[in-house]
């Protein structure tokens, strides 16, 4: 079943479109991987969808609680009760309040059950329970990484959306990070994640996009794009830019 929809999406920055009518979908519990060049408009989609960036046109819808409610300019306090929270690439903690205090702030929408929440979280990453007195802005990037990831769990989304969680870490680290992921996601919890690193996220996506200059120009299983000689030469084998193709497939 259907989770999240967005048809026709248009948004941008002043006067600017970054998106020009994208279309994406991420079923109840999928693991969706969007990529693309730099400059496609990624992060600008996950932005527009979460209510960060107020979206121009089109639609934006969400199951919730067996019905499907349009979100599209909603803000993001608006949406994150609705069951889908967002973590951004730059500035996902606070860096200056302990680890266990950044899993508090993460509690908006269970303030009753926050300590019962925290020591739930916490099984789920045991790191961070060994250090939750720790000052978020001492921890490692990978570490970090995973406090904003537990803190948006906090909420109990059936949705998450990450942008570029790999950005600026060693390899060990990115396995340990897309190791994590995916055992959220076995949880139940759907994700939808734009990424640099496209063929590690690709491999395990149950579904995955292509945008390149704000629209949809590939789209199908992860597996399925991994493996397409269009795309490992055109951008995963890093050969040119994919708007130079000529036989784009139509959006999703």
């Amino acid at each position: 079943m259907t989770l999240l929809e967005v048809e026709g999406l248009r948004a941008g920055y002043g006067e600017v479109d970054i998106l020009h009518g994208v279309d994406i979908r991420v079923d109840r519990g999928d693991f969706v991987t969007v990529v693309g060049p730099n400059g496609a408009g990624k992060s600008t989609l996950l932005k527009a969808i979460f209510g960060v960036v107020r979206p121009r046109n089109g639609s934006v819808r969400l199951a919730v609680d067996e019905r499907v409610q349009e979100i599209a300019g909603l803000k993001p306090y608006r949406i994150t009760p609705l069951g889908m929270n967002y973590i951004p690439q730059l500035g996902n903690v606070f860096p200056r309040l302990t680890v266990y205090e950044n899993l508090e702030i993460g509690a908006t929408t269970c303030r009753r059950e926050a300590r019962a929440r925290i020591d739930e979280i916490s099984e789920m990453f045991p790191l961070l329970r060994e250090r939750r007195r720790d000052r978020a802005g001492v921890l490692s990037g990978g570490q970090r990484q995973m406090l904003a990831i537990a803190r948006a769990l906090m909420t109990h989304p059936r949705l998450l959306l990450l942008d570029e969680p790999s950005a600026g870490l060693a390899p060990k680290v990115v396995e340990s990070v897309f190791a994590k992921l995916k055992e959220i996601n076995a949880t139940g919890v759907a994700i939808l994640i734009v990424e640099q690193n496209a063929r590690r996220s690709l491999a395990i996506s149950d579904y995955g996009y292509v945008l390149d200059m704000g629209t949809n120009r590939f789209h199908g299983r992860g597996s399925d794009l991994l493996h397409d000689p269009k795309i490992v030469d055109l951008y995963l084998g890093g050969a040119g830019r994919l708007s130079h193709l000529s036989s784009a497939a139509p959006p999703a």
